[in-house]
C-alpha cells in the first residue's frame, strides 16, 4: 500500500510538472467555434517607447539642419539647463552651466559624417591593434588636409581665450571657422554631443561641454578640436591659461608641465 501511495504521489507530481510546462507555452481560450490556442511567451520583452528628440543639452539627439547660426548673443529664453543629478560628487568648483541650442550646419554645402543626422556612428574601424590599414597617397593627403584644418581652427579659438569670454562663445567661433573651411565640426551630435568642440576647464578632465560660464583669470582650459573634411577627421587639442602663463598658480603650472 505504501508503495502504491508513493507511486501515485510521483505520478501526481509528474502530471503537475507536465501541466506547468504546457501552460508555459500556450493558454487555451474557449471560442464560439471550439477552442483557440494562443502562445504565451514567458520572457516577452516589454515594448519600449520610441525616443523623443527634445534637443535638450547632452543626449538631446537633434540633427544637423540647413542654415548657419552666427549670433554671438545668448538669448536667455533659448538657453538649456542640462540634466544633472543631485548626488553627483564634483571634483571641484566647476558646475554645468546653461547651454545654447545646437548650432546648425548647411547640409547642402558640407559633407556630413554618418552620425550627423541621428547621432549614431555606423562605420567603425577595427579595434584590434595588430590590424593596420595601409593608406594610399591620396588618402594620406586628405588626412593632412583635415589635420591642417583642425590646427587652424584651434589657433583661432586659442587666441580668443581671455577673462570674461564664455566657452559657448568659443564654441561659436570654432563652429563658424570650421564651416568656413568646408568642414564639419566632428563633436557635433556624435552620440548626441550638443556642441562643436570640447572645452574642459580646470578640474574637468576632458570632453567638457561649452556653456555660459565666463572664463576667469587663472583658469586653465583645454580646447579640443576635431574637423571632418573630405571623409577624414583631423583632431588636435591644446591647454591654455586664461590671462597668460603668469596668471597660473603653481599647481596649474606643474600640471601643464607634467
Amino acid at each position: 500500500v505504501q508503495s502504491s501511495t508513493t507511486m501515485a504521489s510521483l505520478y501526481s507530481k509528474a502530471a503537475a510538472v507536465l501541466l506547468l510546462a504546457t501552460s508555459a507555452t500556450a493558454f487555451v481560450f474557449p471560442t464560439s467555434r471550439g477552442v483557440r490556442v494562443e502562445p504565451l511567451y514567458m520572457n516577452k520583452k516589454k515594448k519600449q517607447r520610441p525616443k523623443v528628440n527634445t534637443n535638450k543639452g547632452f543626449g538631446g539627439g537633434s540633427s544637423a539642419s540647413s542654415g548657419s547660426t552666427t549670433s554671438s548673443a545668448l538669448e536667455s529664453d533659448m538657453l538649456i539647463r542640462p540634466k544633472t543629478t543631485s548626488n553627483f560628487k564634483y571634483a571641484g568648483s566647476i558646475r554645468p552651466g546653461l547651454q545654447s541650442p545646437k548650432r546648425n550646419v548647411p547640409i547642402e554645402k558640407i559633407k556630413l559624417p554618418d552620425y550627423a543626422l541621428d547621432g549614431q556612428p555606423k562605420n567603425r574601424p577595427a579595434l584590434f591593434p595588430w590590424v593596420i590599414e595601409t593608406k594610399k597617397p591620396e588618402e594620406i593627403e586628405k588626412m593632412r588636409a583635415s589635420g591642417r584644418c583642425a590646427r587652424e581652427v584651434l589657433d583661432l579659438a586659442g587666441r580668443e581665450v581671455r577673462p570674461g569670454i564664455t566657452t559657448d562663445e568659443i564654441d561659436r567661433i570654432v563652429h563658424e571657422a570650421t564651416i568656413a573651411r568646408g568642414a564639419y565640426p566632428s563633436p557635433l551630435n556624435y552620440h548626441n554631443f550638443p556642441k562643436s568642440c570640447c572645452t574642459s576647464v580646470n578640474e574637468v578632465i576632458c570632453h567638457g561641454i561649452p556653456d555660459d560660464r565666463q572664463l576667469q583669470e587663472g583658469d586653465i582650459v583645454n580646447i579640443d578640436i576635431t574637423c571632418y573634411l573630405d571623409g577624414y577627421h583631423g583632431d588636435c587639442s591644446e591647454m591654455f591659461v586664461v590671462g597668460g602663463e603668469a596668471a597660473a598658480d603653481p599647481v596649474a603650472k606643474r600640471l601643464l608641465q607634467t
